[in-house]
């Protein structure tokens, strides 16, 4: 017999599911990397074929982000996020059950599949649990339960590889898995997005071609060239696919994705914040794990508990900083934690090859506010500015834009760490000219994020009353309600009142 839970407080549960699931996904995306050389070592497989262990679950997680959001809404957020876990949990049990090259990397495309699914639907979850007034302060833990799962992934990822073995990197997700399927069913209302609906084919198909060409691309730059007539060619079918989303979507009467809503400067800005935040983060996470282990010679666990301080420090603020877009809105927040993270960026910058754990700390602490203080609120700024029966797709175009972010953050700072790459890895001289690479892609990314500052505080606007439902402004073309369809004098116009209250 299932429990019985208070309707008062379901939404506290339902949000401590929707966490629990997304932890294991973000524990993902970095609890991986530092067991790739035992991963090499076990199923005897080539500097390529292990970027690839990485690159399949980051092809997967990118181009179905769009798709899942809209399957959210479409079908119901429950339904698709428990296929999803469903569809993670099983792919991370063949992950740690391969027993060759090929096994591994089509299980790890599954298991980007399945997170794909899920991610969006987690917001759009807690869109529909919770009020207005209380979504600052839930996507504010839901963005410190992310957080803190990228940077514990490092430190939990080496000691179950060196103590336990690699393949427990995957295995631990099903234990976890299975909880949180058992949990969503009891805890998690389904909802789905209201009015007429229908699956947009040819906006699916185009998006997906436009981000999987985009996404490899960008992968593959570095070691190609960025001039190889491969990723010119992805990168002009990119071109190519997203402007015939675009006109595909401007046409449709029930688009999968409705371009007003980039109309809207809070929305857009919060897209532009995700993106740039993410490429600063990753520039973080990536190149100051790679410069610990193969500079300062840390071991993975050693690593690990370097980044404890800003996992400390995320999970602490981010939720202050939900409550407080709550009081005051998302714009401050935001552009302040972003210009912090412009900060640790310099701070790490300044490191040497014989840097100590007191000239990291610094990095590490403003870092992790920066985190807390940006991730939350840029989220409720993107989902408070439309209706919740739309939340699947706009937390799905949030989370793209992340993805794509620090997909590219990787390719450009790779490329200007690469740029300053002279000798082999066994010459003495390389460690200095990584150094100075890192240096030199690190002050990019402090100018990109304090860029992204910048255009928060002038995008932004705080979003006081209901949030306009495009459903109501017509078919989807983005111009004028017809003449019949006008609101009459006196009766409430959702759009024409939408304008009043952003400020």
């Amino acid at each position: 017999m299932l429990p019985r839970i208070d309707d008062r407080n379901r939404k506290w549960w339902t949000l401590g599911a929707v966490s629990f699931s997304l932890f294991m996904i973000m524990l993902d995306n970095t609890i991986v990397n530092v067991a790739l050389p035992s991963i090499g070592r076990g199923l005897d497989m080539s500097v390529s074929q292990l970027e690839w262990v990485v690159n399949a679950y980051t092809l997967a997680f990118a181009v179905l982000m769009l798709t899942g959001g809209t399957l959210a809404d479409l079908y119901g957020r429950r339904l698709v996020f428990q296929v999803g876990l469903a569809t993670f949990t099983l792919s991370s049990l063949a992950c740690g059950l391969a027993s060759n090259s090929e096994t591994l990397i089509a299980s790890r495309a599954v298991q980007g599949a399945g997170a794909a699914l899920m991610m969006p639907a987690t917001l759009s979850i807690i869109s529909a649990a919770f009020p207005r007034e209380e979504r600052g302060t839930a996507i504010g833990i839901w963005a410190g339960v992310s957080g803190s799962a990228l940077a514990i992934g490092p430190l939990l990822g080496g000691l179950l590889t060196e103590h336990v073995g690699w393949n427990w990197v995957f295995f631990v997700n099903v234990p976890v898995g299975t909880a949180a399927f058992i949990g969503a069913f009891v805890l998690i209302v389904e909802t789905r997005g209201g009015g007429e609906r229908h699956l947009d084919l040819p906006g699916l198909l185009t998006s997906a071609t436009g981000l999987l060409a985009l996404t490899y691309a960008l992968i593959e730059a570095n070691s190609r060239g960025w001039g190889s007539p491969l990723i010119v060619a992805l990168l002009g079918v990119a071109a190519a696919a997203l402007v015939a989303f675009v006109l595909i979507e401007r046409a449709e009467r029930r688009p999968m994705l409705d371009l007003r809503l980039f109309a809207n400067r809070t929305f857009a800005g919060a897209n532009i914040a995700a993106l740039l935040v993410s490429l600063a983060m990753f520039g973080i996470f990536f190149f100051v794990s790679l410069y610990m282990q193969n500079i300062l010679r840390y071991s993975p666990v050693h690593a690990g508990v370097v980044f404890l301080p800003m996992t400390f420090l995320v999970v602490l603020s981010a939720p202050l900083a939900g409550r407080l877009t709550d009081r005051i809105g998302p714009r401050w927040p935001i552009a302040v934690g972003m210009a912090l993270l412009a900060l640790a960026l310099l701070s790490f910058s300044r490191l040497g090859v014989h840097a100590r754990f007191v000239d990291m700390l610094p990095g590490m602490l403003v870092g992790g506010l920066g985190m807390g203080c940006s991730m939350g609120p840029m989220t409720a700024a993107a989902l408070s500015t439309i209706s919740v029966e739309r939340a699947g797709v706009a937390s799905s175009v949030l989370t793209t834009a992340r993805q794509v972010g620090g997909t590219l953050g990787i390719a450009v700072m790779g490329a200007i760490v690469a740029a300053a790459e002279t000798v082999p890895a066994a010459d003495p001289r390389f460690a200095l000219q990584f150094v100075e690479g890192f240096g030199n892609a690190l002050e990019a990314g402090a100018v990109i994020a304090l860029t992204g500052a910048v255009l928060s505080a002038f995008l932004i606007r705080r979003v006081d009353g209901p949030p306009v439902s495009l459903e109501v402004a017509g078919a989807g073309r983005g111009g004028p309600l017809p003449a019949t369809e006008a609101p009459a004098v006196g009766v409430p116009d959702p759009v024409r009142d939408h304008e009043l209250i952003v400020r």
